[in-house]
């Protein structure tokens, strides 16, 4: 019998609790525990299996699936390696990936480990569908829009500002790869609504994008997890003008993150030592069976 994939989820939000379902939806893997701050208040969702507060509490973790907020991946992703154990994460700020890689890359190679960064799904499985759509059409301009939908992340980094109890962003395609966020924040009692908006707004998440902050009084009420994406390539293929190809989905966020991120769980298996962003691993790795039977199915 093949020896089953252990992995450890470390965290427990949205991505955690969808992680498990894709885990224990697949037959080559198996749960080594959940790592969490609050490991010492019990929940019953989590009965079934041993929750900690440090990694080192759980026995023979081949890879750790991170479901930290992305801002403190490198820091978690950097401890998990050291004990040499594979890491992989949803960090969703494109343009720090390159820096985030190569620091994680020496750790994992001198530990014997592997880490697979980035590997949601915008950046993570869309990366992969942009780099196909280039190869085919070397020149050109790919736009990238998002939404209408719940941007985990941005939702993340909206939380983390002082003065807000809760908050939702939602993300709204203008078209061309232009966005509107439309964040809506409960805030703490006695917490200023102005100093939140302007905090929020020079947040490096939305600086760069048309931001509207509305304060309510129970984001539950409004939050939907549902997402998208429509991908458009427009380029030349050798000296062929006017070559188009779309790519469209309508997602739960949670769920395709998670989902991806027990398939480059799997990948980091089948790799050598160091640090890799998931157009640099063979689609191949993400999938299980055997190879041969793959090709014939796929190819």
């Amino acid at each position: 019998m093949t020896k089953k994939i252990r992995a450890a989820i470390v965290g427990y939000g949205n991505i955690g609790k969808y992680a498990i379902e894709a885990l224990n939806a697949a037959d080559d893997f198996e749960i080594a525990g959940i790592v969490r701050r609050s490991a010492g208040e019990p929940l019953a969702e989590l009965a079934a299996y041993q929750v900690v507060d440090d990694i080192d509490k759980l026995h023979n973790v081949d890879v750790a699936i991170l479901c930290s907020p992305t801002r403190a991946i490198k820091e978690v992703a950097q401890k998990i390696l050291a004990k040499g154990i594979n890491t992989v994460d949803s960090f969703d700020v494109h343009s720090q990936i390159v820096d985030l890689k190569n620091t994680l890359a020496p750790i994992a190679k001198a530990n014997n480990a592997v880490s697979i960064v980035a590997a949601g799904w915008d950046p993570g499985s869309d990366s992969i569908v942009r780099t196909l759509m280039l190869a085919m059409a070397p020149k050109g301009i790919t736009y990238t829009n998002f939404g209408p939908g719940m941007s985990m992340g941005h939702s993340v980094a909206a939380r983390a500002i002082p003065g807000v109890k809760e908050a939702l962003s939602v993300t709204v395609p203008m078209g061309t790869g232009v966005h509107r966020r439309l964040v809506y924040v409960e805030l703490e009692q006695g917490a200023d609504f102005a100093t939140v908006e302007k905090t929020l707004k020079a947040d490096d998440y939305f600086a760069s994008d048309e931001t509207h902050v509305k304060q309510v009084d129970c984001v539950d009420n409004l939050r939907d997890m549902g997402h998208g994406v429509h991908l458009t390539h427009k380029g030349v293929s050798g000296e062929t003008q006017n070559q188009l190809f779309e790519y469209s989905m309508r997602i739960n966020n949670p769920a395709l993150t998670s989902q991806f991120l027990v398939s480059a769980a799997r990948a980091t298996t089948k790799l050598n030592s160091g640090a890799y962003t998931v157009i640099e691993v063979a689609p191949i790795h993400f999938l299980q069976g055997e190879t041969d039977k793959l090709i014939e199915r796929l190819v």
